[in-house]
């Protein structure tokens, strides 16, 4: 990575806008997900044989469709993207922006938080379409 890379607020500034422009049903359980940008997925956050440079992105959490109301949180639910496989995967992919892979990889964890079916997603996110 370089100096003139995006840097980690300029991930998070895109994710941000990305859940802003989530449907109004959507939007207002989104806002309550902490969105966390780090340059590699945590070693403590990997399963056993998987390369950190593979994970784009990963929500930690409860999906909406499995919480109870009697649940006690163990902490916020959490999309997490990780900045350098992202940049790595950008260089991989001509035509597409930093803004539309931030996007995507966005909307692919919050749709673990939601439980979204595939017609859902492509809703939200045209690169499903």
């Amino acid at each position: 990575m370089s100096s003139t890379d995006p840097s980690p607020e300029d991930i998070l500034r895109i994710a941000e806008a990305t859940v802003a422009a989530f449907p109004p049903q959507f939007r207002g359980h989104a806002v309550m997900v902490e969105i966390v940008v780090e340059d590699l997925i945590p070693d403590e956050m990997l399963e056993e044989g998987e390369d950190p440079w593979d994970i784009t992105g990963l929500y930690t959490g409860v999906p909406l469709t499995h919480k109870r109301y009697d649940d006690i949180p163990d902490g916020p639910d959490t999309v997490w993207l990780f900045r350098a496989p992202i940049l790595e995967e950008l260089q991989d992919r001509p035509g597409v922006t930093l803004d539309e892979l931030v996007a995507h990889v966005t909307v692919h964890e919050f749709a673990h938080h939601f439980g979204w079916s595939d017609d859902q997603i492509a809703a939200i996110d045209q690169w499903w379409t």
